[in-house]
């Protein structure tokens, strides 16, 4: 019989795993209380900063309050509150911009605190309202944040790549392919076109060349795939009879609980591609998915593709396959660090030129 462990303390022994549950139970319960209040404590601030906004926007209507008075009110604040920041001349002009961005929203007033502005911190607004003007764009980059979990620096790369109008624009056959819900979360979870921003290629490129850049920059890779995407292999092999498949990029995704392959193609979106995709995905669902797992989803990533021909194409398909746009940048010559290590045709020739004197020296002794 396995022996039973125990700690002691003052003379008292208790049984390990009990004290283990027990202190794991507490750490858990601070946590969310210190969450809570994180959360509670952050919305009191932005309620406080809406509510200044608020009289702002008002004492400057009604009264012809200008810029020089705003100045003023900054500074006795800063005085009487020394120890507290967000009181700059700047961050008031912020507040009357936050209150008049959603002041007009339905439900700001009767239900200010369902609002997922009030849920980010203020820097997170911040930028939002600096540099994103429609409302419904503001609180969608808002909601965003809080179901991902985005830093500042994350939201601001969204923004900038306009995240907001790729997402879920993918051509799928999900909703024919997937049990619902999750058809819908799949399809959000795909964006097009894909900006891979970060990558240079020679506008002759290979697809090798493309997967091989993707790979080396996985981190920008996952971030512009979004949240949620785990990476597995490269040229991952899965058996087919006495063949072998090659998977260019096999990922899992986390919130989906699923495999999801990704293609690459150079070129325009073909008939063929599907139809390899769909052995790709048959394979994956015989040897890797799990029970619990939903079934494999497969992106294929093309240059270019006609929308309404993507979509007949997918039409009869019974596994999930999306097809999306990707983005790079292009240009003639590549940069001394980015050229491939292959010899140049000029640089093939002298060799060639190299060995045929050394034949012909080689013929003459003899």
């Amino acid at each position: 019989m396995a022996k039973k462990l125990v700690l002691t303390v003052k003379n008292t022994e208790i049984s390990a795993a009990h004290y283990v549950k027990f202190i794991t139970s507490l750490k858990t319960k601070i946590r969310s209380a210190q969450i809570k209040g994180a959360i509670a404590a952050n919305r009191e601030l932005i309620k406080l900063y809406w509510d200044i906004g608020k009289e702002i926007s008002e004492k400057q209507t009604q009264e012809s309050w200008g810029s020089n008075v705003l100045e003023r009110v900054a500074k006795d604040l800063q005085n009487e509150f020394p120890g507290v920041e967000g009181f700059s001349r700047r961050n008031m002009f912020r507040m009357k911009a936050f209150y008049q961005a959603y002041a007009k929203v339905p439900q700001a007033v009767a239900q200010l605190a369902y609002l997922p502005v009030f849920s980010i911190p203020w820097g997170h607004n911040a930028l939002i309202l600096e540099k994103v003007k429609d409302t419904a764009e503001r609180l969608w980059y808002a909601q965003k944040s809080i179901e991902n979990g985005l830093s500042r620096s994350v939201l601001a790369v969204w923004i900038e790549n306009d995240v907001y109008r790729r997402e879920g624009k993918a051509i799928t056959n999900f909703q024919a392919a997937l049990p619902a819900p999750q058809s819908d979360l799949a399809q959000q979870s795909l964006k097009d076109p894909y900006l891979f921003d970060f990558l240079t290629l020679h506008k002759a490129y290979l697809e090798k060349d493309l997967e091989d850049g993707l790979v080396k920059h996985i981190q920008k890779f996952l971030v512009e795939l979004g949240q949620g995407f785990a990476f597995v292999g490269q040229q991952y092999p899965v058996n087919a009879g006495e063949k072998t498949l090659y998977i260019d990029l096999l990922f899992y995704h986390l919130k989906l609980r699923c495999y999801i392959i990704v293609e690459l193609k150079g070129g325009e979106f073909d008939s063929r591609d599907a139809g390899q995709m769909s052995a790709y995905l048959s394979a994956v669902d015989d040897q890797l998915r799990h029970v619990s797992d939903q079934p494999t989803i497969g992106i294929i990533l093309c240059k270019t593709k006609n929308n309404v021909f993507a979509e007949y194409v997918l039409r009869n398909f019974n596994r999930p396959i999306g097809v999306a746009e990707f983005e790079a940048k292009l240009v003639e010559k590549l940069p001394k660090e980015l050229k491939s290590s292959l010899p140049t045709v000029e640089e093939i020739e002298a060799e060639l030129s190299s060995i045929s004197k050394e034949k012909k020296k080689r013929t003459r002794k003899r």
